[in-house]
């Protein structure tokens, strides 16, 4: 079943890079007492999530902090060195948390599973940004089909 708001997040666990090496971020260090903007995307690099999806809530990061919000969390179904790789091209730095999902357990588990076999990819994520209130969903953005609206930096910051 796919995520819905209101709904409590599912319990998961990410990996992420930090200075200190690699470490496991699990759903409550997460989310638990936090306002939380967690978007995903098809793959890092790709032509939309690197051009537009990501560079939009590096350069919001401030706007979303002025408005509550805690942490900005991107995931992708890449694992945990193509995403520190993409945060530092990006240069997301302390502005966007770069969550990998290597094997989409956590999509899987939100129901945003994306099968991209078709484009070489495997099983991916939708592209989706979720805001989450103390671990429940309080808006909940998938787009269809190959676009780029909804999940995008400047329409989830004027839900806030």
């Amino acid at each position: 079943m796919t995520i819905q708001i209101g709904d409590h997040l599912p319990q998961g666990k990410f990996k992420l890079a930090t200075v200190d090496g690699l470490t496991d971020v699990t759903t409550d260090e997460l989310f638990k007492g936090k306002t939380v903007v967690f978007f995903a995307v098809p793959g890092a690099f790709t032509p939309t999530c690197d051009a537009r999806h990501l560079p939009g809530y590096v350069q919001h990061a401030d706007d979303f902090r002025a408005k509550g919000v805690d942490t900005i969390a991107c995931m992708s179904v890449n694992d945990v060195f193509v995403m520190k790789a993409w945060g530092k091209s990006a240069n997301a730095g302390d502005k966007v948390l770069m969550l990998a999902d290597g094997n989409g357990d956590y999509a899987r588990a939100l129901g945003l599973e994306l099968d991209a076999t078709g484009f070489g990819m495997g099983k991916r994520s939708q592209r989706f940004a979720l805001v989450v209130k103390d671990g429940v969903a309080t808006q909940v953005n998938v787009e269809s089909g190959g676009e780029f609206k909804v999940s995008a930096a400047d329409y989830v910051l004027a839900q806030l």
